[in-house]
């Protein structure tokens, strides 16, 4: 009985995470249209204020010639644009190559202490009352400015999300299959955040703040971008997320640079809990706490956890039931595990033999984020996640 007990928790924690919290974010979502039409956040077209678009960098000379051309064709009048670089560590020529362009403001420091440091320093060059920041391997969409810009003419926004697209091309491995199906499905989720209070953090990618809010972070930091803005919501303004405003990146090169980059990620997200532990207070953060839990905790420790060992239970009563030819939940149940741990080695398979199967390449990068999520929370209790990028490789153009 306690196995079976088990058994369904784990399930129950599963099916909330990646599908039930969706599944209720959309049915609260429609009732909010329903009965309260007027609650939602209003934007002005006209608004158009300075703003200033902030990149730091690390040896990214193959990306700045991309970066700085996409920089400079963005639908925005140029004379409201500040363009800050900072380029902290970079020493691939990097810092020489940005000055040579015109209007760029180029901040170096020769030592490197970190992506967090880095925007402290840079911050404060700042002149604009809008901060917009990029990566400096993503190419931005010609109106991602407008957009960002058309949510900040309300007020009670804070900071603006924009989305994360992956190029996905037929060639693409098990990372880029995974990963593209992977953001789909998180833009879906942040939009109906958004719309239905706040969004729930925003990616490195691209974001936004309104420069006075923006207050220095602890320069230890792993998830930046996500630190920023939910300090800004606890404030009590709102996340914005507008998918109109997006950035493009390649996939990972493979599944094993995208599990480089998902522990590092999955690290900072146990930081966070710790550094944000004062967000799952529902008493004083309302409904944040809750999209937070859901979205966010969840994900970073009790599911991945939850997937490996629901298998492992659910081998275990099977075996004590002795139904293992029987047409029964939990007979079936573990066979369909088992086949997506079947297809999810087989994708691993095919990739290391350059075989491009996508149907089989989504289960492996499932159970590979998941399996990184368990690295991460590891990583973070030994202390051995340092705070400087170990950069991924990424697919080519």
């Amino acid at each position: 009985m306690s196995l079976i007990i088990l058994f369904w928790v784990l399930l129950f924690i599963l099916f909330y995470t990646y599908v039930g919290y969706s599944l209720v974010l959309y049915v609260l979502l429609k009732l909010k249209k329903l009965l309260f039409p007027n609650r939602f956040y209003k934007t002005d077209k006209s608004y158009e204020p300075d703003v200033c678009l902030f990149v730091t960098a690390f040896n990214e000379k193959d990306y700045v010639h991309q970066k700085v051309e996409n920089s400079f064709s963005l639908d925005y009048p140029k004379e409201k644009i500040q363009y800050v670089w900072v380029t902290d560590g970079s020493d691939d020529g990097t810092p020489e190559l940005l000055k040579e362009y015109e209007n760029l403001e180029v901040y170096h420091l020769d030592e490197r202490r970190g992506k967090m440091h880095a925007m402290n320093r840079g911050v404060k060059f700042v002149k604009a009352p809008i901060i917009i920041f990029s990566d400096t391997n993503t190419i931005l969409g010609n109106q991602s400015i407008r957009e960002i810009v058309l949510k900040f003419s309300n007020k009670k926004t804070g900071c603006v999300a924009g989305e994360k697209r992956i190029v996905e091309k037929e060639a693409d491995a098990a990372a880029g299959a995974g990963e593209g199906l992977y953001w789909k499905f998180e833009s879906w989720i942040k939009n109906m955040d958004a719309e239905l209070n706040t969004a729930v953090g925003a990616v490195g990618e691209l974001f936004a703040i309104r420069t006075e809010l923006f207050e220095d972070v602890e320069t230890d930091t792993l998830l930046d971008d996500f630190i920023i803005s939910l300090r800004i919501a606890q404030k009590g303004y709102h996340i914005a997320y507008t998918p109109n405003a997006y950035a493009e990146e390649t996939a990972s090169l493979n599944v094993k640079e995208e599990l480089k980059r998902k522990i590092r990620i999955a690290a900072g997200g146990i930081q966070t809990i710790f550094r944000l532990k004062s967000l799952l207070n529902p008493f004083k953060n309302g409904l944040l706490s809750w999209q937070y839990f859901s979205h966010k905790v969840l994900r970073w420790t009790f599911a991945p956890i939850s997937l490996f060992l629901i298998f492992v239970v659910n081998l275990l009563i099977v075996f004590q039931q002795g139904s293992w030819a029987e047409f029964q939940f939990y007979s079936v149940f573990f066979y369909f595990q088992l086949l997506c741990y079947i297809m999810a080695i087989v994708g691993w398979y095919f990739e290391n033999r350059k075989l491009r199967v996508k149907v089989l390449f989504v289960p492996y990068y499932f159970v590979t984020i998941n399996y990184a999520s368990i690295r991460g929370i590891l990583r973070y209790i030994k202390g051995k996640q340092s705070v400087n990028w170990e950069k991924s490789k990424r697919a080519n153009n």
